[in-house]
């Protein structure tokens, strides 16, 4: 059976297509109503880092479910206490405070509100834009929406969108020797902005879906940090996908030896049960606003409460006893090894990632690296072919010009075995073929 609009009320994330009903999960798989099986190769949306059917998370929410709602101005509760305790073990100094929140986007509405407050309460108040990279994707509130280079997302919302300034992301693969590659746009949109008024440089330190788990350079990020610090700019780490071990690092900044000011997570920190996102700041902010104001001005109603942070816990503690996080280096090697024999296929132009983060980007030709034209929706083509065999990848496209460019993301559970692994590359392998002949039927 499958479902549809409009003969279901049930307003669908997309209303073009009918949707298969996932009942069950077990391990890499999830299982239709049918008791299809299909293996997930992307998490979701790049989530579901510890698989599907955790019995130790159910408990978790069940334990919490005995409290019910508290509300985080009258009473803080053991599982956000215990959960900002374990996260402040892990990332680095000076990182120290965690605020609980429910999703990815309203914590980067949160962190750059943080960012805005601590300047004011500074004396600092001309200090408020927040510079962002293209390609980048942050999120689809308004705020996290202005702040991402992914136009196609953007360009319905416009007249409701801030013009926040944005420079080159880095893209080894197209432009290696791009003005982004280096960290030097930075530095030239900060004097060009004025430093008085620029409060925070946003950007996920290993790239999403935006621009294909691409991995910048060491010397990119010491650049990017040592402008920040001279022009007294906040560095907002969003690790919403990229962090809670998914690179082989615990967050993925320690690949490249700094602490951010203020660090956003999401997806993997709540293991996929639960909406939970997390904003963490360095003592000196927190300490900032308790000296002065006294309060962070942002409410939203269910921060800290207990259910989204027992399963957070239970997700750290469950990737800790079981060296995930290790797991995912370890597996680094045979991942993008496997999906390296991709190349074969005439439409792969590149294969990159880290730790358990890979794109696979589709080209025209590999020569000139000449995108597919976006009218083909050659990922969105590739991601349908793949989940006709069995496979779940996530397509992403525009990151070429903000317009063509096409490329599925791989983010398989941190637990995937090596022949769950080899299986991926098989069945991708075989979705590239297809593509690859409706390609060439349709000319």
């Amino acid at each position: 059976m499958s479902y549809r609009f409009p003969d279901s009320p049930l307003f669908y994330r997309r209303l073009d297509r009918a949707f298969r009903c996932a009942r069950a999960g077990e391990g890499s798989y999830l299982i239709d109503e049918k008791g299809l099986r299909y293996l997930d190769a992307s998490g979701g949306a790049m989530v579901a880092n510890l698989g599907h059917s955790l019995e130790a998370l159910g408990r978790a929410l069940a334990e919490a479910a005995r409290c019910g709602y508290v509300n985080g101005t009258q009473f803080t509760n053991p599982w956000a206490e215990a959960l900002a305790a374990e996260l402040a073990q892990r990332v680095p100094e000076p990182l120290r405070y965690s605020y609980f929140l429910a999703s990815g986007s309203e914590a980067v509405e949160a962190a750059v509100k943080l960012a805005r407050q601590y300047w004011w309460e500074r004396g600092r108040r001309g200090k408020w834009k927040v510079v962002s990279r293209d390609p980048s994707y942050h999120g689809n509130t308004l705020a996290a929406l202005s702040l991402s280079g992914r136009e196609h997302y953007r360009r319905i919302y416009g007249p409701l969108l801030t013009d926040f300034p944005r420079i080159p992301a880095p893209d080894p693969y197209r432009r290696p020797d791009g003005p982004g590659t280096t960290g030097e746009a930075l530095e030239e949109e900060i004097v060009r902005q004025g430093p008085e008024s620029v409060a925070a440089f946003i950007a996920e330190p290993i790239l999403g879906s935006s621009g294909g788990a691409v991995v910048p350079s060491a010397a990119y990020y010491e650049r990017v940090v040592e402008t920040c610090r001279r022009h007294d700019v906040l560095f907002i780490a969003d690790e919403i996908l990229c962090g809670m071990g998914r690179t082989g690092r615990w967050f993925a900044c320690e690949h490249y030896g700094f602490a951010p000011d203020i660090l956003v997570l999401g997806k993997g920190l709540n293991g996929g049960v639960v909406p939970l996102s997390a904003v963490v700041a360095t003592r000196e902010i927190v300490e900032t606003l308790a000296r002065g104001s006294g309060a962070f001005v942002h409410a939203q109603t269910y921060s800290h409460t207990p259910a989204i942070c027992a399963a957070g816990l239970a997700t750290v503690r469950h990737l800790e006893e079981h060296r995930l996080v290790e797991r995912a280096a370890e597996l680094e090697d045979p991942f993008l090894g496997a999906l390296d024999a991709l190349r074969a296929s005439a439409l792969v132009g590149d294969v990159r990632g880290k730790g358990l983060l890979a794109a696979v980007e589709l080209v025209a030709d590999r020569e000139t690296k000449a995108p597919l034209p976006r009218a083909r929706r050659a990922a969105e083509r590739l991601a349908e072919r793949a989940f006709e065999r069995g496979l779940v990848v996530w397509p992403a496209v525009g990151h070429a010009d903000g317009g063509n460019g096409d490329l599925v993301m791989l983010a398989p559970p941190l637990t995937v075995s090596e022949g769950e692994i080899a299986e991926i590359a098989r069945l991708l392998a075989a979705a590239l073929e297809d593509l690859e002949t409706e390609l060439a039927a349709a000319g």
